[in-house]
């Protein structure tokens, strides 16, 4: 058996995310302070496989690590959370690709580095311009991007130092011990491959010179195989891989699922994942609710406390709200401000007056600045519906959009649009659209098998009520 991968969890979601990996067989390296506590875990500073933190928004988490720790990370979301979307960029970060140039403008070369992708380069790094070909190194700028940021200033990225190329040795201004500082200098102008400069990152600062004469002997093997490679590969080719990058969002039954895990090691309120995402007032007020817990204060009495505390933070009818609708690729889609018509714990009725004229895809009916659209859902729930009437009151069809359970912040109906619709148009006609966009997610690895086959059958149960 080999070894365990290893993880560094921070973040909202680190308790139930800490829980998660452990009963998945990782091993939790260098552990917060609280952590360490919740789970009796020792003081452990290697560097991890894999490094998880939230995302801006705190809807999710952004994953950074190898390629075999993220890919089994990936397949333990989808087994635990039938709702997760996960977003595997197909770029490797700090990976070096051979890339064939395809066009320019006054500042940027854009280059094909592979599998449908094409990256950005700055014009003044390139010193031909007739140049076919480029070597070049994906940055951590814009992580995730449709183009991602390339550089020609090579990297090679290890645990304790960079090999940068035509550089100097360098030392992280973390690294303030000026002893320290002036040894790893030392160090550095000894081990230096030809034609590349060391810089000695924080993690070296207490590491054995042994540790760090091997860490550059590996970097050094990675410069032999990069010029090797460099040679023979045709464009675009990767030359030299680096970490992986990976967007989780955790909608609404996600976030129940990682309530639960967090309840096996910490005092933990129904929804502290999502009033945790409320941020601001909400998430300071569970904090301080917990704290009560944690001091042996009476459950119930805490929860009637908390919720009387925030009850005034999130809408109800008349209120307006924002709402948005995420599409599985990642991208927000505002559907601009909404009314609340009523809101309990059963239901939530909304309704929009368009402001453009158009169309109403799927139905076909053409949409004019002034129609009112009304929604409806159920708590918990997988769909809206959706009724548009013309500014006259006459119906014009009704969309059923399958969706992840829709929730409720402060100002924002938020919510997870699977793809699927049933249209209902205006003849009676009934139409289950873009199923083909839902089997692509699974494909790709986006969706779980499991949360493909509820909107399946939600889709099909809905087409059997309507018709």
């Amino acid at each position: 058996m080999g070894a365990l991968l290893k993880a560094k969890v921070r973040g909202i979601y680190s308790t139930a995310l800490t829980k998660l990996l452990l009963d998945n067989d990782f091993e939790i390296v260098q552990p917060s302070l609280t952590t360490k506590k919740r789970f009796g875990l020792p003081e452990n500073p290697v560097p991890p496989d894999l490094q998880i933190k939230d995302r801006y928004g705190l809807q999710g988490v952004r994953v950074l690590g190898a390629s075999e720790a993220v890919d089994i990370f990936q397949s333990v979301l989808h087994l635990s959370f039938e709702d997760a979307l996960t977003r595997k960029w197909q770029v490797s970060v700090d990976g070096i690709y051979k890339g064939s140039i395809v066009e320019s403008d006054e500042h940027t070369v854009y280059v094909d580095i592979g599998n449908g992708i094409t990256g950005r380069l700055p014009k003044p790094e390139i010193a031909n311009v007739n140049e076919k070909q480029v070597t070049a190194l994906v940055e951590r700028k814009r992580i995730g991007a449709k183009q991602p940021v390339l550089t020609t200033k090579l990297k090679i990225v290890g645990n304790y130092a960079i090999l940068a190329q035509n550089s100097k040795v360098g030392v992280s201004l973390r690294i303030r011990d000026s002893d320290k500082r002036i040894e790893l200098y030392a160090l550095g102008k000894k081990l230096a491959p030809d034609g590349w400069g060391i810089i000695w990152r924080e993690s070296s600062t207490n590491q054995l010179r042994e540790t760090l004469e091997n860490e550059i002997a590996t970097l050094d093997k990675k410069v032999k195989i990069l010029n090797e490679k460099a040679l023979d590969a045709r464009s675009p080719a990767l030359l030299l891989e680096g970490l992986y990058s990976m967007d989780v969002e955790f909608p609404s039954v996600s976030k129940r699922q990682l309530d639960k895990l967090r309840a096996c090691s910490a005092q933990t309120l129904d929804m502290h994942h999502f009033y945790k995402s409320c941020g601001g007032r909400v998430s300071a007020a569970l904090e301080m609710a917990e704290k009560l817990l944690e001091r042996g204060q009476d459950s119930s009495e805490v929860e009637e406390l908390f919720k009387e505390e925030i009850m005034h933070e999130f809408p109800n009818a008349g209120s307006l709200v924002n709402v948005e609708h995420i599409k599985l690729s990642g991208y927000v889609l505002d559907l601009g401000q909404a009314t609340i018509e009523s809101i309990n714990n059963e239901q939530i009725k909304y309704s929009r007056i368009m402001r453009s004229n158009g169309v109403y895809d799927g139905l076909g009916v053409r949409k004019e600045a002034g129609d009112k659209a009304i929604s409806e859902t159920k708590t918990g729930e997988w769909c809206i519906t959706t009724k548009y009437f013309s500014k006259d009151g006459e119906w014009k069809g009704t969309y059923i959009n399958l969706n992840t359970p829709v929730e409720v912040y402060p100002k924002t109906l938020r919510y997870i649009d699977l793809e699927v619709d049933v249209c209902i148009k205006p003849d009676g006609t009934i139409e289950v659209l873009d199923m083909e966009k839902l089997e692509k997610s699974l494909e790709k690895g986006s969706i779980s098998k499991t949360l493909f086959e509820i909107v399946k059958e939600k889709a099909k149960e809905i087409r059997e009520v309507v018709a």
